[in-house]
């Protein structure tokens, strides 16, 4: 397996060390993220939209990623670190062959899955480790997706100016998992998927710059992971409103519902939307849900589908594109963000940016991001989420009156142009400082 792969289109060759804060140039900035699913989970989403804007910025911008990789615009590199990437693959247990043995993050990826736990960040920083020894780049710039892998330490020992996108702290899908397990044994599963927490809080209390996406995550982090917030910056994600915007040319159907969410992840509050929606289809037979997400087979969520009497109801889409996306939450009467935490929360915001009438729960920063522009709800009240739901499906001014109110307060404050300058000049402060130390 080679190890370093490129994907652009541009060479990716180590660079000169010019320093960019004396030419007056755009930065060189290394974007990282240890998987990156273009469609699913927000995190190749990110890179994608954060890469693109630091470009229009006038940057020169690599993302080094493992597999699934993101798609990125087409003056953004991409530096591939394969891993075994056992999640895709069918047979986990077979997927180690003799050559892996001699790789350390080979064997510790494998063996992590096997045993329940998540070795993928871990492994990331290993390989993104070596690839720095073997090809010197040089970059004025850093930027971690949440890896927050032990070998972004390394890198900072090494000199690089290292910033890390703490999104949210994963303590707390750790949290809602255990609160919702049944048995000693699904508990303990639970605490060894995620016992790379404990290298996550290491690591963030030792980076010299941590960067979050909302107040609610600031205090969030300080809390679970221990380091002031003062030494916490907020960076609010954006959207790309050129691209999420109203389809007024797309029928919207009366009775069609949406939402994202991971199947089987108890933090976004999918189980609560089903309930809600169980107890409307008695009024509103013909109500239909659109999740934007994948169905696990015989997982909480599929049980779940059938107890409720709800499997014929719900349409799970997965690895669509944004065209496809954008064009499902035109022709959606209403957009649900049932989530019980957010630490930003991005389907919200797309769903602003569309024109889409939006209901979301309070969970996290969701109030932060949608401000008065979405009707709020408390997360995890079923009832509450119902009675919204219901108020909405008959209500066509105060319909329109929120998908008006959406797409002005995604253009006023949720720009991905606003938060490339905000970047820009967060970087330059940072070189700025490192160069007067």
């Amino acid at each position: 397996m080679s190890y370093f792969s490129t994907s652009s289109h541009k060479a990716a060759t180590p660079m000169p060390a010019v320093n960019a804060m004396q030419t007056g140039s755009g930065l060189r900035i290394a974007l990282l993220g240890y998987r990156s699913h273009p469609h699913v989970g927000g995190q190749g989403i990110y890179l994608h939209y954060l890469s693109k804007a630091l470009v229009e910025q006038g940057h020169s911008v690599d993302v080094i990623s493992g597999p699934p990789y993101p798609e990125l615009d087409a003056r953004v590199n991409l530096i591939q670190l394969p891993s075994l990437d056992l999640y895709a693959v069918e047979n986990p247990t077979r997927a180690l062959d003799f050559k892996h043995l001699f790789c350390f993050a080979d064997f510790y990826e494998w063996w992590s899955k096997l045993s329940g736990g998540f070795g993928e960040p871990y492994c990331f920083g290993r390989r993104l480790v070596r690839y720095f020894k073997k090809h010197k780049p040089h970059y004025d710039i850093i930027h971690d997706n949440q890896s927050l892998c032990y070998g972004l330490l390394e890198l900072q020992k090494r000199g690089e100016n290292i910033i890390a996108t703490v999104h949210h702290p994963i303590t707390r899908d750790r949290d809602i998992a255990l609160q919702a397990a049944t048995t000693k044994g699904h508990k303990w599963l639970i605490n060894r998927w995620y016992n790379f927490l404990v290298m996550q809080k290491d690591v963030v209390q030792k980076l010299n710059h941590v960067v979050t996406v909302s107040k609610q995550s600031q205090q969030d982090i300080a809390e679970a992971f221990e380091r002031s917030t003062e030494k916490i910056n907020v960076i609010p994600n954006g959207i790309d409103t050129d691209i999420f915007k109203p389809q007024p040319h797309i029928k919207r159907k009366q009775w069609q519902l949406i939402t994202t969410a991971s199947s089987d992840q108890p933090l976004k509050g999918l189980s609560v939307l089903l309930n809600a929606l169980a107890i409307l289809r008695i009024e509103f037979p013909q109500l239909k849900l659109v999740v934007i997400g994948k169905l696990k087979p015989e997982g909480a969520t599929e049980k779940e589908l059938y107890s409720l009497k709800l499997i014929e109801a719900v349409d799970f889409r997965s690895g669509i594109s944004t065209d496809e996306l954008v064009a499902t939450y035109a022709e959606s009467k209403l957009a649900i963000v049932p989530s019980l935490y957010e630490g930003f929360g991005l389907p919200a915001a797309e769903a602003l940016a569309c024109g889409i009438p939006l209901i979301c729960s309070d969970g996290g920063a969701l109030p932060e991001v949608v401000g008065d522009a979405a009707c709020l709800v408390r997360a995890g009240d079923v009832n509450q989420l119902a009675q919204a739901i219901r108020d909405l499906l008959t209500d066509e001014d105060s319909c329109n009156t929120l998908s008006i109110a959406g797409r002005v307060h995604s253009l006023q404050h949720l720009s991905w142009q606003v938060v490339g300058e905000r970047f820009s000049d967060y970087y330059r402060n940072i070189l700025t400082n490192a160069r007067s130390a």
